[in-house]
């Protein structure tokens, strides 16, 4: 479905832009934390496979559906950005990444931003693991250069970060909160 959107969304999409992308400089050391959410991906969901079981499904439950809904989104509401530059000023290994990862990657179908929505379900699977927590200051600062990554490297606009955050929010009352919260606080209410 994604490579069929990425085929053949190619001209006639609305362009995503916010003001505030015109002030963020285009910086190529940050291809480092935007190739290495991979590893981070990873990483993560195979740690919950094999330490817990319930994270594992409320992680992957948590991507399944917000990466379905982007694919949703993209379909009823082609959209791509032009926030790429052009010419390079520096030429060095990074921006030789760089360069790899446009002619792999289209400038369409980014609202909402999947590298985004997917780190902020792995900090929210990290911060609901009673054994996480004490790592999550590493957890929080590496999903953190991987969300700047993406605005910094022209792949995203603000808009598309704001829009991974907004979907975050509303997807997880429905993975993340307990059911026994949900009984008590409905069947406490007034008759």
């Amino acid at each position: 479905w994604f490579n069929y959107l990425e085929e053949h969304v190619q001209k006639n999409y609305f362009v995503i832009h916010s003001p505030l992308d015109d002030f963020i400089p285009f910086v190529e050391y940050f291809i480092i934390p935007y190739y290495f959410w991979f590893i981070f991906m990873g990483i993560c969901v195979f740690y919950f496979f094999f330490t817990d079981k319930k994270g594992f499904y409320r992680i992957t439950t948590f991507l399944i559906v917000g990466m379905t809904a982007f694919l949703i989104i993209c379909t009823v509401f082609p959209n791509g950005l032009n926030l790429r530059p052009t010419v390079f000023t520096r030429d060095n290994f990074c921006v030789d990444l760089v360069r790899r990862l446009y002619t792999l990657d289209t400038p369409t179908n980014v609202l909402p931003s999947i590298h985004v929505f997917n780190t902020v379900g792995v900090l929210i699977a990290a911060a609901h693991s009673e054994k996480l927590r004490a790592h999550m200051w590493s957890i929080f600062i590496t999903g953190f250069l991987i969300i700047l990554s993406t605005v910094f490297l022209k792949q995203h606009s603000v808009t598309d970060v704001i829009a991974a955050f907004a979907m975050a929010c509303i997807i997880y009352p429905f993975i993340y909160a307990s059911q026994p919260r949900k009984a008590t606080k409905f069947s406490h209410q007034p008759i």
